[in-house]
């Protein structure tokens, strides 16, 4: 990519929602912005997330919080119920007001259609098919070889290529990757109507629970634990699903009963990763997964990998040597991260023991510290 009107460049490794708002927070400060990505364009990974308060706040900043309230279902409770039906309720920081929900539940191609959207919109390239081969540290600008043959020079290489990110070892900052014993099954259903927030059940079998993504949509999750990372056909996952729901209280007999119904159903590990080195070298950093990868019942890897995009713009906003700016980024996000990643590796060894009420107030913590300002 070549320098326009002396704007400062950035190439983007990964088109999923942190290195689609990390082109946007660098493209509204007049960055010229490239996300490479391997995957083929329209192709979009997962069934659908959660956004939470600090996902919400820090797409407020890029001015797309009301686009993704509008295109998902507003929440702001999570109900746990016990195995002897009765309910525990955790009422999440309204951080949009008052009058606004505290998180959203959304499709996940919804999300990446409204991110590449405002990408575009602030004239960032997207190249797909395509991702990092090398890269060659010159002084100042990095010089980064891509799979296509081509070469690009940059003022800024951000790895935004998930857990298992080529970035984060073409420039030395290995993390390993670490499997706890749990497979998470989710699967598309028909939304119930009593399903106006997260409903999480516990019991002698496995931990599963219902999130709405729309007013007529919503996904069952399953936490299998003490499991294989095997691969389950396709043909089988419902039914593999359905029976490991297993019997429940009338709601999970329900979501038993559209499990079983349902033609949308993945099964992934639960994983984690954290770089202990510095993230960044050179003028080249890693972010989201990439850099801190917590597992999924946090549900907080979407606000990480956010925020980290509108920090890093901040720093780099805020000095002229960019590795002085990766500094300060680093410094700002190491922390908040770790205890992040860490949790929830606390919280998926409880949830392995059966100590789901265990888990309660380290959620409840990490909701209360991911409230707190960036």
């Amino acid at each position: 990519m070549s320098t326009i009107d002396h704007a400062r460049s950035a190439l983007i490794a990964g088109a999923g929602i942190g290195g689609l708002a990390t082109a946007s927070a660098l493209a509204q400060r007049g960055w010229a912005v490239e996300i490479v990505e391997i995957g083929a364009a329209g192709s979009t990974a997962g069934w659908g997330l959660t956004l939470s308060g600090p996902s919400l706040r820090a797409l407020g900043s890029l001015g797309l919080a009301d686009r993704c309230l509008s295109a998902g279902f507003g929440m702001s409770v999570i109900t746990n119920v016990d195995a002897d039906d009765s309910e525990g309720r955790i009422d999440l920081p309204r951080l949009m007001g008052p009058d606004r929900p505290a998180m959203v539940g959304i499709a996940r191609p919804e999300l990446h259609r409204i991110l590449l959207d405002e990408a575009r919109r602030l004239d960032v390239v997207v190249s797909n098919g395509i991702s990092v081969a090398a890269v060659r540290q010159e002084t100042g600008p990095v010089r980064v070889e891509l799979t296509d043959g081509t070469a690009r020079v940059v003022d800024l290489l951000v790895g935004a290529d998930g857990i298992r990110s080529v970035v984060r070892d073409l420039i030395g900052r290995p993390a390993p990757i670490r499997y706890h014993g749990q497979m998470v099954w989710r699967a598309l259903v028909p939304r119930p109507g009593w399903a106006t927030g997260i409903v999480t059940f516990f019991g002698a079998g496995q931990q599963c629970g219902i999130v709405p993504i729309s007013s007529s949509g919503a996904y069952v999750f399953l936490v299998e634990s003490k499991a294989e990372p095997d691969v389950v056909p396709d043909a089988e996952l419902a039914g593999r699903m359905r029976d490991l729901l297993g019997p429940g209280p009338d709601r999970v007999a329900e979501i038993r009963r559209l499990v079983a119904r349902s033609t949308s159903v993945v099964r992934r590990p639960v994983q984690t990763a954290l770089v202990d080195a510095p993230w960044s070298r050179g003028s080249s950093v890693v972010i989201g997964d990439a850099a801190h990868a917590p597992s999924p019942q946090m549900a907080s890897g979407a606000a990480l990998a956010i925020e980290d995009g509108l920090v890093l713009a901040e720093e780099l906003a805020d000095h002229d040597d960019t590795g002085s700016a990766l500094d300060a980024f680093v410094g700002r996000r190491r922390e908040r991260c770790a205890v992040l990643v860490n949790t929830s590796v606390t919280i998926a060894a409880l949830e392995q023991q059966q100590r789901h009420r265990d888990t309660h107030p380290l959620i409840a913590s990490c909701h209360e510290l991911m409230a707190s300002p960036v």
